[in-house]
């Protein structure tokens, strides 16, 4: 393997890794808060779909992702009033809301443009166009530094980025403010914090917003940027995915950024090579192709090692009289 294709499968493991990462982060802060959100799936495909049919119907991008973050916020608000108003059953809850963007999104898509559940092709400005880091062509003539930061780390979409600099800010607000030692708080033991005179509604539809808001800019890349539009079921169990790597991360920040870049690379592989030649023998392209989903079985099976979720997790809070 020569430096140009590791450059090129780096470029793509970034790219790839971006929604993962993004609905990571937004399970990270719900999880956190000790609702579990196994509607992240569905969030990103309602948003995906409401990004780029708003795009395509007003030619704008910008239009679109407001569009997709607010799909995927009422989504949330509906697993919210599901979970913590009602306390019902959080992962019920989040499958019915899978069910519903999967059916959903595909019956709009083809009322409004009869195209098999598929939104017109984007661009222009219905897209997001990619930017270029400074100095980059400047230094793309320097050996190995120059090509991996003028070719790999550059040339991304806006949202690349902003997924990139929501893991920092992410690990600033769960660790080192007042609101992120609540939430923390509130999904370990939330009868302590409803002592303290915190609200644990409050705190937790708050985690659920968050999580809504960085899911629909997980899904508004996927149809806007890294794509050219919406596709039926386009997400392809990434929600799943970014909920495998969460729990590879043990809920935190940093190593969910760790996880996800492994399941972009698995996939930006399985994309470049048709099989793998070992030295006794060859991978056939079907098992590549199913590299990350293998990888997400066997995190959930529990082979990487023990996760210890927050205690709270999945138990709705009953407040004491």
């Amino acid at each position: 393997m020569d430096f140009l294709t590791i450059i090129q499968i780096g470029d793509s493991t970034i790219r790839l890794a971006t929604p993962l990462l993004l609905a990571c982060l937004a399970g990270l802060f719900s999880e956190r808060s000790g609702i579990i959100d196994i509607g992240l799936e569905g969030k990103m495909l309602i948003s995906a779909f409401f990004s780029a049919a708003v795009a395509a119907l007003t030619g704008s991008v910008w239009l679109g992702l407001l569009a997709g973050v607010a799909a995927a916020v009422i989504f949330s608000l509906i697993h919210g009033l599901a979970s913590i108003t009602f306390r019902g059953d959080q992962l019920i809850s989040g499958v019915a809301l899978n069910f519903l963007a999967s059916g959903m999104s595909v019956l709009i898509a083809q009322d409004i443009f009869a195209q098999g559940g598929r939104t017109p092709s984007l661009s222009g400005d219905a897209r997001f166009a990619s930017l270029d880091l400074p100095f980059a062509e400047a230094l793309s003539g320097v050996p190995i530094l120059g090509p991996i930061y003028s070719d790999m780390l550059s040339g991304h979409t806006i949202l690349v980025y902003v997924a990139l600099l929501a893991v920092p800010a992410t690990w600033y607000v769960l660790f080192r403010t007042r609101f992120g030692l609540r939430l923390r708080a509130v999904g370990e033991n939330p009868g302590a914090v409803d002592t303290a005179g915190v609200s644990v509604k409050r705190l937790r539809y708050g985690a659920v917003l968050i999580c809504g808001l960085l899911s629909g800019l997980g899904g508004a890349y996927l149809s806007t940027g890294l794509a050219a539009g919406f596709t039926q079921e386009m997400t392809a169990g990434r929600g799943y995915i970014a909920l495998a790597a969460l729990i590879f991360a043990k809920w935190r920040p940093w190593q969910a950024l760790g996880a996800c870049l492994l399941f972009g690379f698995l996939q930006a592989v399985s994309n470049r090579f048709n099989s793998i030649d070992l030295i006794l023998f060859e991978i056939p392209n079907a098992f590549v192709l199913a590299l990350p989903y293998i990888l997400t079985v066997v995190i959930l099976a529990g082979f990487v090692g023990r996760a210890v979720p927050p205690r709270a997790g999945g138990t709705p809070y009953v407040k004491e009289r």
